[in-house]
Parts: C-alpha cells; structure tokens; sequence
C-alpha cells in the first residue's frame, strides 16, 4: 500500500566530505515520487525534528541541490544528540504532526539505534510509516558494510597527509607522532600506509584500538627504527588502550572530560600526541620529536575527496528512497562489495545495525600489533578513488667527491 505524506531527512554526529551526496540523492529521488506530499530538511539532525525548524526541501533548486551535494561537511547542520525513549517519542510526535510518512535520517551507529526506536514507536500506534537509516562515518566502523560512506574521503585526507609528512621527516630527520580520529576502531589511523612507496617510507609503525598499548613496546618499536633509518614516523588511534581496556588518554586528565554520549574527550587536545612525544624524547633521548592531533581536519578537508566515495555516498541516498517509496521497507543501508571493484546495495534490519561496532579484522592488522597488512592495503585502495598520488624521489647518481674521496 502507497503511503502519501511528508518525507523528513535529517543529519547526525560528525560530517563528512560526502554526506550531502546522501543528502541530495534522496532528496532528489524522494521528489520523483507523488506520494511524498513535501521533502523537509530538519535542521540540527533530531533535535531540528523536536524544535519542527525545518527547511522545505521540495522548493531548493536542482541546480543548487548538485552545488550541495559537492560541498563537504553537513548542509543541514547536525547534533551530537542521543536520543533516548522519552526524546525519541518526541521526535515521532512531531513527525506525525507534521504528517510525515518517511524519515531518513543520516549518521551512524547511535544514528541508526534512533530510527529504529521511532520506528518501533510509530508501530506500537499503528501509525503508517518508513524509516531508512542512511550509513556515514568516517569511522568505518558499521557493521554488515564493506565500507561506510565518509570513510574513503578522510583515508584519503590521512593517507595524504602521512604521506607529506614522511617527505617532510626524510628532509629533516627526527621522530614524528600524528594522532588519527578512531574510538574503536583502528580504520581511519590504518589509513596512513596507503602513503606508502619505498620500503623506508613512513609510517614506520601504526597502533590502533584492537590492540593494546604498551609504553615499552612503543618505545622499543621506535627506537629500532630510528636505528634502522635514523628517523620514525609514528600514526596512532586517539583511542588506544591499555592492558585493562582503558584509554589511555585517561592516564593524562584527572577528570573524564564526556560528550553528549558519555564517552570519553579523546579528540581536540592534543593530550595524547605530547604525552608520546615526551616520553620519546626523555626516555629515548631524541631531540628532534614532533607531534599533530589531526582532529577535524580528516572529516571535511574540500582538498581530499574520493570521487568513489562521493558516488557511493550518493547512491545509498538514492537507496534509501528506492526501498521506502519502491519496496515500502524500513531498515539501513550496507555497501556490498562485488568483484574488483565493484559494489551492491543491501537493506539491512535496524536491530541488527543500531549500536553495534565494527572493528578491524585481525587480518588486516600485523602480528606485532603495529602495523598493517598487505590485506587492508587491497581492502582500502579502491575506495581511496582516483589520482591518489604518490611521492618520487631523485635516482640520479652521486657524483663522486674530490677533496673528501678519501678521508
């Protein structure tokens, strides 16, 4: 049975460099469509929902919809909100004042958990209704898809910046410590030796959340590679752990400083860098030690935009209409990955995405615990688009020296 009424999308969490390709591809497939009475973009995700500040979709230009959806970052604005029962009934009290029929809304896992408890409102009321999650995160870390739309943008941001980074390392040699976005999983930091080309291109050694930090393990890692080539350049996830699960941000702030969601501040204060840094320079005696926290800089950068990315972010926008408007369906969408490369589109149960939490598989990380595999290295370079550029280097011959040939 067609359900005609209002369709409301809406974006959550972090933005993405691709998350308006979703945006407009459903919004622009949604208007096809003549049961959908109006397109609303709510603003500030859920809580745009709760407040009705919502922008009428079914009025935007095309030709402005296509200039949104190649702008970076979240075009409706978003919240770190986390809905709970009491606030997810509000949110369906106003979707049905409005007479809205189809809510999309845009983020990741605690984003997916969201219309899944609406959806389940709307059926306790009998309430004719679909809701589609659409995945983004540059986490990568939602479960059932090969990979999360968002993903391939920042690893190519990180790859590339790793990759300046090494150039800049060889030049002036020292010891460099780039910190990467990922609570639990280690996707976006494993990035970082996409850069690689020669076989002393850095990062010399990655760590990432699946396994645990050890203090002198890390430094036994980093001074045998500074031996070995008389420099290191080190990518590190902002959550790693210690051998009791806890991050080890934690051994640095006396107080746990939480989000909206009660996690752990691990981005933004670059705590973690300068702790590894001092520990390196102390104990290692290096002088020469730097350290970055990348911090928003991987989520929106306009410079590093996977065109797979952008097209697959859009497609499972144009999804999600297809499945709530064609198949009368609810659910969240998952990237398949067919052939090399290739990939599908699945619709999977809500119950089965929402505040679940993919990590790396073990066979994309080394066995030493500090780097990665050539497996990831497969996994990851398709999705970093086209023209991800390496670095070269000079191979003419040394001349040989004349007044110091033989000292």
């Amino acid at each position: 049975m067609k359900m005609e009424g209002k369709l409301v999308i809406a974006q959550g969490g972090g933005p993405t460099a691709v998350i308006n390709q979703s945006l407009v591809g459903a919004v622009l497939e949604a208007r096809k469509f003549a049961q959908v009475t109006k397109v609303y973009g709510a603003l500030n995700g859920v809580q745009g929902i709760v407040n009705e500040d919502f922008l009428d979709l079914s009025q935007e230009t095309s030709y402005n919809l296509e200039q949104v959806a190649a702008t970076p970052s979240s075009a409706l604005l978003s919240t770190r909100d986390k809905p709970d029962e009491a606030y997810c009934l509000e949110i369906f009290k106003a979707l049905k004042a409005h007479d809205v029929r189809y809510f999309f809304y845009i983020g990741g896992n605690d984003s997916s958990d969201t219309v899944r408890i609406v959806n389940e409102q709307a059926q306790k009321e009998n309430y004719l209704f679909r809701a589609i999650h659409i995945p983004k995160t540059i986490d990568n870390d939602l479960v059932l898809s090969d990979h999360t739309p968002g993903y391939g943008s920042a690893a190519r941001f990180v790859a590339s910046a790793f990759g300046g980074v090494n150039l800049d390392n060889r030049a002036l040699p020292g010891v460099y410590i780039g910190v990467v976005m990922g609570r639990h999983a280690g996707f976006l930091t494993a990035a970082s030796a996409l850069a690689h080309k020669y076989p002393d291109d850095g990062p010399h050694l990655i760590y990432m959340p699946e396994r645990i930090f050890d203090m002198d393990k890390f430094l036994a890692d980093v001074h045998r590679v500074y031996n070995q080539y008389g420099r290191c350049v080190v990518a590190v996830s902002e959550g790693i752990v210690d051998e009791k699960g806890e991050p080890m941000m934690l051994r640095l702030t006396k107080t746990k400083e939480t989000d909206a969601h009660g996690n752990v501040q691990l981005s933004g204060t670059g705590m973690l860098g300068d702790l590894l840094s001092d520990l390196v320079r102390e104990k290692l005696n290096i002088k020469r030690v730097r350290s970055d926290t990348f911090g928003y800089l991987q989520r929106s950068f306009m410079g590093c935009v996977s065109d797979v990315d952008q097209r697959e972010a859009r497609e499972v926008g144009e999804r999600a209409a297809h499945y709530a408007l064609w198949h009368n369906m609810d659910g969240s969408i998952s990237i398949q990955r067919t052939g090399n490369y290739a990939v599908d589109y699945r619709l999977e149960k809500l119950s089965d995405v929402a505040r679940k939490t993919r990590l790396m598989p073990d066979e994309y990380i080394n066995v030493a615990g500090n780097g990665i595999t050539d497996a990831f290295r497969d996994y990851l370079r398709p999705i970093l688009g086209s023209g991800f550029q390496l670095s070269s280097r000079l191979r003419a011959p040394q001349v040989d020296k004349l007044l110091k040939g033989n000292a």
